[in-house]
């Protein structure tokens, strides 16, 4: 394990250091209200990258490498615009992202239906996604917000806290969250006081607190952006003495949320996708040794997403998305011999050989439904203005 620690470690500086045979795009909100939380998601998916170019047993010892497009998370006409480009200019044959719900849709029913073209989003959790028109192009290694409603729920009342304030980014990531959460709260036997939606970018949040405060509320979650809006209302919150105890699904967890705030949001707690299983401690390794944070939300599942593009391809003998998109759930699910980050070249050398494999990965992938994941989630509480693991659900 430590020689595949250290050589994944190494194998992520040679990705873009030749022309490669394949090319995939990375399209993630590298500006925008979750930029924090891009640069260790792109990482994870070029790392598997870089991994299966060294390990030289993709169709015949075909290279690969990333060509990042900003999809900004929020701006659907950017999105737009980048995903025209990875598909027309830059001749991509997969797409890893987008990241936002938003953003994903609008590449998604815009440009890559029209041109065939296959994405797996590691982050795009909106409910609606289950359903969209996609002619099996579209997959995601991250759960629907269906299933983060009713984890949020039990979260919160196994805390003995029964009545709770919402407020949600207003795009389809905090509206479809925001509707799943209150309907499972409120079937599990808790009061919602309020659901107000928030606009991201402004600069003062006070009238938005100040009605969430008047409706009350023993904590207020916080279904936004943690870059943007999300911690414009926390702030708001906090100075006004409105609320002290903070609910944080996915878009709200990471680095950026502790740095904001510290201690000053000690005992809020929240969970985002996320497992102990031991392809996560093995993908923790291989970040650390690579120089990134593996344990940022939506890492990785990024590097999943990437992971079963081209195992799809191996098993599909072609890198054409026609040709290898029927093939993605076949390398995600059982039957087949499990694989775990760091063996993807055991991985395509089975399916070269006509064997079935599970792809297990980083975050237990097992793709159910429309191609999405069924999804674990990791609890976690701000300690000491730290975020600390409580459980895995």
């Amino acid at each position: 394990m430590k020689k595949i620690l250290l050589a994944s470690a190494a194998m992520i500086t040679m990705a873009g250091t030749a022309q490669a045979d394949i090319t995939l795009g990375v399209s993630l909100g590298f500006t925008g209200p979750l930029e924090s939380l891009a640069p260790p998601m792109a990482a994870g998916a070029e790392m598997a990258m870089a991994e299966v170019t060294a390990s030289g047993k993709l169709l015949g010892g075909m290279s690969v490498s990333a060509v990042r497009g900003d999809s900004t998370c929020i701006d659907a006409a950017a999105a737009v615009a980048v995903a025209e480009r990875l598909i027309t200019s830059d001749g991509v044959s997969g797409i890893m992202g987008a990241m936002c719900s938003g953003a994903t849709t609008a590449m998604l029913t815009n440009v890559a239906v029209p041109n065939g073209m296959v994405m797996i989003s590691p982050s795009a959790t909106s409910p609606a996604l289950s359903t969209v028109e996609d002619n099996g192009l579209f997959f995601r290694t991250a759960p629907s917000d269906a299933a983060q409603g009713v984890v949020m729920s039990n979260v919160i009342l196994e805390r003995g806290i029964n009545t709770v304030a919402v407020t949600y980014t207003n795009n389809d990531y905090g509206l479809g969250l925001a509707n799943s959460f209150q309907a499972a709260f409120i079937a599990a036997g808790g009061t919602v006081t309020l659901v107000a939606a928030h606009e991201d970018e402004r600069a003062d949040y006070s009238a938005e607190v100040g009605a969430l405060a008047a409706a009350g509320g023993d904590a207020l979650v916080v279904a936004g952006y943690v870059d943007s809006g999300g911690s414009g209302i926390i702030r708001a919150a906090l100075d006004t003495g409105a609320f002290d105890t903070f609910v944080f699904p996915d878009g709200m967890v990471g680095q950026a949320l502790v740095d904001n705030f510290g201690t000053e949001i000690d005992g809020s707690f929240g969970q985002f996708p996320g497992t102990d299983s031991n392809g996560a401690d093995i993908y923790h390794q291989m970040a650390t040794a690579a120089g990134f944070d593996g344990t940022s939300a939506f890492s990785k599942e990024s590097y999943d997403a990437a992971a079963l593009i081209m195992l799809a391809m191996q098993a599909a003998g072609s890198t054409n998305p026609a040709d290898y998109a029927q093939h993605v759930m076949d390398v995600a699910n059982a039957p087949g011999e499990p694989i775990l980050p760091g063996e993807l070249g055991r991985a395509l050398e089975l399916l070269a050989a006509g064997q079935d494999i599970d792809y297990v990965g980083a975050s237990a992938v097992e793709l159910i439904g429309p191609g999405e994941s069924g999804g674990a989630y990791r609890e976690i509480e701000i300690r000491g203005g730290k975020i600390e693991t409580v459980r895995f659900r």
